[in-house]
């Protein structure tokens, strides 16, 4: 990379930080009075605070993306959102910079997206107590093998998921899901034998527990397909202005009702149902992606 590469890395990392900085110090500030003062009222309205400095985060930083990148982003999604609504966000993953994308195509749009992270990140400086000030679930994301020799803790990560789910019910949000449980690599896939052209495996648990818990509650499905058709970039790519496109394509689904209230852990047959519906979503989203990944006409 060049030396003017690296200088242009080194400013939009140094305004990232900055922008972090500026807005992370008066949202914990507001974390702090919601911890000190559990009062409905004062709940609310420290969630309101919350949730603008966050979507002023992100407003900041898409702006900082078009000013200093010509990276050109391609969405096609002809859904109909609320910003007040309960939604369950699904997108493949190839790299961190999937997540900046998402927040792009739909902050201000629909509720402020909220992940499922691994226990380690709140230890992440500033954004870790970001997350969890807005309440962002943090889980142990534990291997079959570890939850195979240990089942507790396999009903730490539901119970965790319950909680927070619960949490969610009183408040506009949209849980995101990336269903893929990883970063898609070619290793990965290949260690998979995965079916799918250009996708993981999907993982069915996660979307089952959060439809189990908040089902009846959640307005729709956004089904999200994420390519970058120049190869998978890393964020350095993106701050170096090495990622000429990004191709969006966002589905609204309807929540399938014979899914809502079983029990993927208990009901064999329920498990079979669930799990080749997910494989039917991915089978649609791989064929997406083929026509996301191909050079234009």
């Amino acid at each position: 990379m060049s030396l003017l590469s690296w200088l242009r890395v080194a400013l939009v990392l140094l305004l990232v930080v900055t922008n972090t900085l500026v807005h992370a110090l008066p949202l914990l500030g507001a974390a702090l009075v919601k911890a000190v003062l559990p009062l409905a009222p004062v709940r609310r309205a420290c969630n309101r605070i919350l949730t603008g400095m966050a979507e002023s985060w992100i407003a900041v930083n898409s702006a900082m993306i078009d000013a200093f990148t010509g990276t050109r982003m391609q969405v096609e999604d002809d859904t109909v959102v609320q910003r007040d609504g309960h939604y369950l966000v699904l997108a493949n993953h190839q790299s961190w910079v999937d997540i900046l994308v998402l927040q792009k195509v739909f902050n201000r749009r629909i509720p402020l997206l909220r992940f499922f992270l691994k226990r380690q990140l709140f230890w992440v400086p500033v954004l870790g107590l970001a997350w969890w000030a807005l309440d962002f679930p943090f889980m142990g994301r534990y291997t079959r093998k570890e939850i195979a020799r240990n089942p507790e803790l396999g009903r730490r990560d539901m119970e965790a998921t319950r909680r927070a789910c619960g949490k969610f019910r009183d408040i506009p949000v949209s849980v995101m899901n990336f269903v893929e449980g990883t970063r898609f690599t070619g290793a990965k896939h290949a260690g998979q034998s995965s079916p799918y052209r250009h996708l993981l495996k999907p993982k069915s648990g996660g979307v089952a527990f959060v439809l189990d818990a908040m089902g009846e509650g959640l307005h729709s499905i956004i089904d999200v397909t994420i390519a970058y058709p120049a190869g998978r970039p890393s964020m350095v790519d993106l701050m170096a202005n090495r990622v000429p496109a990004i191709r969006v394509h966002v589905r609204q689904r309807p929540i399938p009702p014979e899914f809502v209230g079983g029990s993927y852990q208990d009901d064999r047959a329920f498990r079979a149902r669930f799990q080749q519906w997910m494989n039917g979503l991915w089978q649609e989203k791989d064929a997406v992606m083929d026509r996301l990944m191909a050079p234009p006409r």
